[in-house]
């Protein structure tokens, strides 16, 4: 019962019941990201006459959160590539770093030396910053 409650009125955690169902009627699964995140599109690739392209859409594994999205799927959501990562060989160059989601706003951002919420002291000015005081 939590779970159909959940589903009915929460859009951040996984998907909708409304989501479902315009999924289950209309959706065509078109492939799973390694976090476990499925890219659909409208079913028999058919083109919204109110958009002018056929829709995509993503449903994300756990909370939906769009930095989770990686870049090869990105492109294929956001209509910028016309052939998903499933329909070609896509391999990441040797410089591309894995994808990881952004991480601001949680426990685990990043925070250089310096910052007042990073651990430990900030450093001591060196010496060369001279305040501003007026008149001067």
């Amino acid at each position: 019962m939590k779970l159909f409650f959940l589903k009915l009125f929460t859009w951040w955690n996984g998907q909708t019941f409304g989501t479902q169902l315009w999924t289950w009627r209309f959706g065509e699964l078109v492939g799973e990201d390694e976090q476990g995140n499925r890219y659909f599109r409208t079913r028999g690739r058919k083109i919204d006459p109110t958009l002018g392209f056929e829709r995509r859409w993503v449903i994300y594994n756990g909370v939906a959160e769009a930095s989770r999205v990686p870049p090869s799927w990105h492109g294929w959501l956001h209509h910028t590539v016309d052939l998903a990562p499933t329909e070609e060989t896509y391999k990441p160059h040797e410089w591309e770093k894995p994808h990881i989601a952004n991480m601001t706003g949680t426990p685990a951002a990043y925070r250089p030396s310096g910052s007042t919420l990073a651990s430990g002291r900030r450093p001591a000015a060196t010496g060369d910053y001279q305040p501003w005081t007026p008149g001067s």
